[in-house]
């Protein structure tokens, strides 16, 4: 079977980053830690690190392996949350631990890590084949800065 993992490259602290993440969301662990037993072109043999784990049962590897190319909003990883309290939770974990607050529920971590907290709903809302609805809750959000659940609701429901 076909396996998809997405992978994380960390020029330093990817054991601490990793830890902060699955400290966030529910449902994830570390499976592994590995350290490269050969030379790499990173460094010499147990100079790269690998890291095994899941985020809500998502599986990534995270490699420290030196600086290379730093994140950027190619690449992100999204939360659905289901309440208000849960973005304002992990938003509040990310911005309080060195975190860049962005625009339309992005924050990007102290890592460099670009991230999306949203209500679970918002992409529905989005998608209705009502797109007066779907406007009014897209143009909300796109005020917004960490996105409101309630906020998000009146515009949809007009």
């Amino acid at each position: 079977m076909t396996n998809v993992v997405s992978n994380l490259w960390f020029a330093k602290e990817a054991r601490e980053a990793v830890d902060f993440y699955i400290s966030l969301v529910p449902n994830s662990a570390i499976i592994r830690i590995t350290s490269l037993p050969a030379e790499s072109p990173s460094g010499p043999p147990g100079s790269v690190t690998t890291i095994e784990f899941t985020l809500g049962n998502q599986e990534f590897l995270a490699l420290e392996a030196g600086p290379l190319d730093p994140f950027n909003h190619s690449f992100s990883i999204m939360i659905q949350c289901d309440t208000q309290e849960e973005i304002d939770r992990i938003w509040n974990a990310i911005s309080e631990n060195g975190g860049q607050i962005e625009q339309c529920g992005w924050i990007r971590d102290r890592w460099g890590l670009c991230w999306q907290i949203v209500p679970r709903a918002l992409g529905d809302m989005v998608a209705h084949s009502d797109r007066a609805r779907a406007e009014r809750v897209t143009e909300a959000m796109l005020g917004m800065i960490k996105l409101d659940i309630a906020e998000l609701e009146r515009a949809f429901h007009g």
